[in-house]
């Protein structure tokens, strides 16, 4: 949790707050996706979190992916922007956000994929016709039904 979201925690307790966020998908030649699972759900998700303050959208996506899944990427395009009450999530300890995610397409450039043991303890990548046979997160199954993969 960044600096900014503690402080705001602090004022706001569990209350819903509405923050800007990135996923990236990272692509590999055959067409799968890099995922990663969630420490805290033990879901598979995408790759992204919030976009911290005066950070650029675009390395906020960078970061992400080094962070949680151990990859540099370069981004590909930008695919959309998704937000509405799909992406509203309530964590386990009771946290209330509702995000507006912009999802970059990515391929990976260097790295290895790891998990950060932190966030996310597993990483593994998946054609999209693996989605419905493994457990996704909330997000990420609205992302990617939102995006026509599921």
């Amino acid at each position: 949790m960044s600096s900014y979201i503690r402080r705001l925690r602090e004022s706001i307790g569990q209350d819903l707050i509405l923050l800007p966020s990135v996923a990236v998908l990272p692509y590999d030649e055959s067409g799968r996706i890099l995922l990663v699972r969630q420490a805290d759900t033990g879901r598979w998700g995408t790759i992204g979190g919030s976009v911290e303050v005066d950070e650029h959208p675009a390395e906020s996506a960078v970061r992400e992916a080094e962070e949680e899944a151990g990859v540099r990427v370069e981004l590909v395009r930008l695919i959309t922007a998704l937000g509405g009450p799909q992406f509203r999530l309530t964590y386990p300890n009771g946290d209330q956000t509702s995000y507006v995610s912009l999802v970059y397409e990515a391929r990976v450039i260097g790295g290895s994929p790891r998990p950060d043991h932190d966030e996310t303890v597993e990483v593994g990548w998946f054609h999209p016709d693996e989605f419905a046979d493994i457990e996704l997160g909330d997000f990420a199954r609205s992302s990617f039904t939102a995006l026509g993969l599921l």
